[in-house]
């Protein structure tokens, strides 16, 4: 199986996920886990299960055993609420990774809309950590659906990425959206190190159960906090940190004086202590959202009602609460072949470790030869464009192809820069944290010419 890793940056970094009240939860998440960094004064510690044990989880049965009554039993006949004419097919369930202990995570594939065994295979990862790759990745990013206002049809997405690639959504780690143990302790042991061990069985033991994929080209993508997952997305906590304060400064949030307090108190290093955080929570941003600090956000009403502050075609910030109605219909879960589970969007777990960078982790995809893709909506200031640019700076890397603008739909897209190694930096003009939710035509246009292997095109009329 040729493994190429596509890492893309949806102003990844730091806290991410979409804007507005649609994904409170899973700002709310990042945030708590970044004000636990901060509050610690030092980087978590390193997991100790090593790749060799993950290796040793593989169930002998998943290599020995034909998984096609697995794979017929896992194939959806249909969604509630689902659009007719749909020509591609779906599936979902679990793949047990530690038999030993019961985890299991829970995937939903589908593939590609046209010719799909001449089509690549391409894994979405959310961040948080704790974040669904379902609930948010699917219905309201990348997926063939999206959830509509009264909470139990499915529209189409029009610029879905299974018309480019059969793409698999991974619930992960166990404790997040559908995914289990049946060890309840294992909930207080997630961290880096395992989530990525587990993702790695998940994988091996997936591809026996879809073995047609084994000689697809593979490529890893997702947002946020799954950069530490797979070498993408939120990238250094002090660079992010800094980057977010210089763009709140530059777009009119921070004032002058406040900015220059915490420039004068903080070293943006995890021995900051209470003068930094003072000066830090200094200003008073108002109730926007920091993954579109341009975009509506949504009112919740006394009586349990709530709406858009204003309407903007394509963007709901209340889709949060359609998610979680669609994701908890016992229709629904009994289509997607899940338990009967209370499902959240995020799920607040114990995190145990986290590397402060994941530059090396670049720089290692990098040096394999990797092509490495980093994208980031200019709207978006929680991993902001700023922050990017910071962390590859260290990398200290020679620019091939300067800065250019791209095009989509004769318009401007973004810009973007090429350096030497294969790491390409694009952003994404209009665009927040969740690019392919805020400018779904635009993320089309980037996934397709990462596939081809050519920068996203520059027309001039």
């Amino acid at each position: 199986m040729r493994s190429i890793s596509a890492c893309f940056f949806f102003v990844l970094l730091i806290v991410c996920l979409l804007g507005s009240h649609a994904n409170s939860s899973q700002e709310a998440r990042l945030r708590e886990f970044i004000l636990s960094r901060r509050s610690s004064g030092s980087a978590f510690s390193a997991h100790d299960e090593s790749a060799s044990t993950a290796t040793s989880r593989l169930r002998s049965e998943y290599s020995g055993t034909d998984q096609s009554a697995q794979k017929a039993a896992d194939k959806i006949t249909e969604l509630p609420g689902q659009p007719g004419g749909v020509g591609f097919d779906q599936y979902s369930g679990y793949v047990t990774v530690d038999e030993e202990s019961g985890r299991a995570l829970f995937y939903y594939f589908v593939e590609a809309a046209h010719d799909a065994p001449a089509k690549p295979l391409l894994l979405w990862l959310n961040g948080g950590p704790g974040c669904s790759s379902v609930g948010y990745g699917a219905m309201i990013e990348i997926g063939p659906f999206r959830i509509t206002s009264d909470n139990k049809t499915l529209s189409r997405n029009e610029n879905a990425w299974n018309s480019e690639a059969n793409v698999l959504f991974l619930e992960s780690p166990a404790g997040v959206g559908f995914s289990y143990s049946n060890t309840s302790s294992d909930y207080g042991k997630s961290g880096d190190q395992r989530t990525a061990d587990d993702a790695f069985v998940f994988l091996i033991n997936w591809l026996e159960r879809f073995p047609e994929y084994k000689a697809r080209a593979f490529y890893i993508s997702g947002e946020s906090y799954a950069g530490h997952y797979v070498g993408n997305a939120y990238l250094d906590d002090n660079k992010n940190t800094k980057g977010q304060i210089d763009y709140l400064w530059s777009h009119g949030v921070i004032s002058d004086e406040v900015w220059a307090n915490i420039t004068k108190n903080c070293k943006f290093s995890l021995a900051d202590g209470d003068a930094c955080s003072d000066a830090m929570a200094a200003y008073d941003s108002g109730y926007i959202s920091g993954y579109n600090i341009y975009a509506p956000v949504c009112i919740d009403q006394p009586n349990g009602n709530y709406y858009p502050s204003s309407n903007v075609p394509g963007i709901d910030p209340c889709s949060n609460y359609y998610i979680q109605a669609y994701m908890n219909n016992p229709l629904v879960q009994m289509a997607f072949h899940a338990r009967t589970t209370e499902w959240s969007g995020c799920t607040n777990l114990h995190w145990k470790d986290a590397p402060v960078s994941m530059t090396p982790t670049i720089k290692w995809l990098l040096g394999l030869g990797l092509p490495v893709w980093l994208y980031s909506g200019d709207f978006d200031a929680v991993c902001p464009l700023t922050a990017t640019r910071y962390s590859i700076a260290d990398l200290e890397l020679s620019v091939m192809e300067p800065w250019r603008p791209w095009t989509a739909t004769r318009e401007v897209g973004g810009y973007v820069q090429q350096y030497t190694g294969g790491l390409v930096l694009i952003s994404v003009r209009g665009a927040g944290h969740q690019v392919p939710y805020f400018r779904p035509e635009r993320a089309l246009v980037l996934l397709r010419s990462f596939l081809k292997g050519t920068l996203p095109p520059y027309v001039v009329d």
